[in-house]
């Protein structure tokens, strides 16, 4: 079983910066891709930017030269830099990864809110 515990979400005014975390611990033999995507309320959710084991990475349009993914693959940890933050950035906030062979876990979400 794999536990994502997430951290970093709040309140911030437009304009701001937050950086989540994202610590997974189990049993994962070896990790494939860690990201995070989000759910506004009355939408679907959605990718935001993922990072894989080598590196490589792939930003929402929305969130590009705003955001930045990063990991630290020693600590099975993904972090997610957001500046320039804006209202429209408010949702829930989930970690996903995928690991061994096809399996993949959800964190439980961190509410971003940012004021106008």
């Amino acid at each position: 079983q794999v536990q994502l515990l997430e951290s970093g979400g709040g309140l911030v005014q437009a304009g701001g910066s937050l950086r989540l975390s994202c610590a997974a611990s189990g049993s994962i033999f070896s990790m494939k891709q860690m990201g995070w995507y989000r759910q506004a309320p009355g939408k679907q959710r959605e990718l935001v930017a993922i990072i894989t084991s080598g590196g490589s990475t792939n930003y929402a349009d929305s969130v590009k030269a705003r955001f930045t993914i990063s990991r630290d693959g020693a600590k099975n940890t993904v972090y997610l830099q957001m500046n320039s933050l804006k209202p429209e950035d408010t949702a829930v906030y989930y970690c996903n990864v995928r690991y061994d062979l096809m399996l993949e876990a959800w964190g439980q979400g961190t509410l971003v809110t940012v004021s106008s």
